[in-house]
């Protein structure tokens, strides 16, 4: 090593990059990068190391599996293809969105400069737009009945709470008030029967469900009835919102983190998700991207409300206490917290 201060951590290779430790100990995991290691045996990365991460992030950030990525990077351009097309229609779709705000933003100083008294209003849903409700309802026990606004839906958002806390009733709720909402409960884990169905009778859905499938087996996730049902409720087109109680069950780590990285990167125009999770391979609280939100329910049946992933910010520690490894929630996996209604 030539000289340390060319060689970086991995805490500050990662936020260089502007990925996870984690995600940078995954890509030494699956042979992408071997970063060079002190006489101490503590990993480091120099340019050599920063530049082979940096394309690793780029492709993935294109949505191509690991296997995809190590494909490409020993030169088969082929995987590239269909990534590219998807990107650029994701590009496309924010384009039409920031023109149609710059013809709002003409027609405001046209009308100025037609002596049209100022549109304070439309200035600021330029400058902060408003999130409009999406869903209103009246909480279910255990709260007492408050009102509660569903703004802002992101294409995912985590529904996070402990035992007990009414998470499950909320999901149900939202499920139930949202407009295109549909509740996928646990009994999908065990028997995927009616799947299966859907997908014989669909054979656009089954070919999503294929394509989704050999993706997360390339990211290193076992074939299971579990996944190939949770897939089937993913992937099904139309204007449903999947509200997916408990999305890790059934599921093994190497599955959990192989679905965690698919959530980020699903098709352009897929509807949003609500997912309930305990598991931190699914919810990274160091890795939450702008499309994403978190809405805790409180321990103490306080309302639900949005969490900042920052640390620090209100409910940000209960969130973090929430969360577990995937070893870890095993061993609570199918239990019920149970608590008798007051009548």
């Amino acid at each position: 090593m030539s000289s340390s201060a060319h060689y970086l951590n991995p805490s500050d290779a990662a936020e260089r990059l502007g990925i996870s430790p984690k995600a940078l100990r995954l890509y030494e995991q699956r042979g992408l990068i071997a970063p060079v290691r002190t006489a101490a045996g503590w990993r480091t990365y120099g340019p050599a190391e920063m530049a082979r991460a940096g394309e690793i992030a780029a492709l993935r950030a294109l949505g191509l599996s690991l296997a995809q990525v190590a494909r490409v990077l020993k030169g088969d351009a082929q995987e590239l293809a269909p990534a590219l097309a998807a990107h650029q229609a994701r590009l496309e779709t924010e384009a039409r969105r920031i023109a149609g705000t710059v013809e709002k933003v003409r027609a405001l100083r046209t009308g100025l400069a037609g002596g049209d008294p100022l549109g304070m209003h439309e200035l600021t849903r330029l400058t902060r737009p408003v999130a409009e409700v999406v869903a209103a309802f009246d909480l279910p026990w255990p709260w007492g009945g408050e009102r509660f606004e569903l703004r802002d839906v992101r294409p995912l958002n985590y529904i996070i709470g402990p035992l007990g806390s009414g998470k499950t009733r909320f999901a149900k709720a939202i499920a139930e008030h949202l407009p295109g909402g549909v509740f996928v409960g646990l009994e999908r884990a065990v028997n995927d029967d009616d799947a299966r169905a859907r997908m014989e009778t669909d054979p656009a859905l089954k070919a999503r469900v294929e394509q989704a499938l050999s993706w997360l087996l390339d990211e290193g996730a076992a074939e299971t009835p579990a996944l190939t049902a949770l897939l089937v409720a993913l992937e099904a087109d139309g204007t449903d919102i999947p509200v997916i109680d408990m999305i890790e069950q059934g599921l093994d780590q190497a599955s959990q983190e192989a679905l965690a990285a698919y959530l980020h990167n699903r098709r352009p125009g897929a509807c949003p998700l609500f997912i309930m999770t305990r598991s931190s391979a699914i919810l990274d609280l160091g890795a939450v991207g702008q499309d994403e939100a978190i809405i805790l329910c409180p321990a103490n049946h306080s309302p639900p409300s949005r969490v900042a992933p920052i640390p620090g910010a209100p409910g940000y520690e209960a969130v973090a206490t929430c969360l577990a490894a995937p070893e870890v929630r095993a061993r609570t996996e199918g239990v019920i917290a149970w608590r008798p209604q007051v009548a």
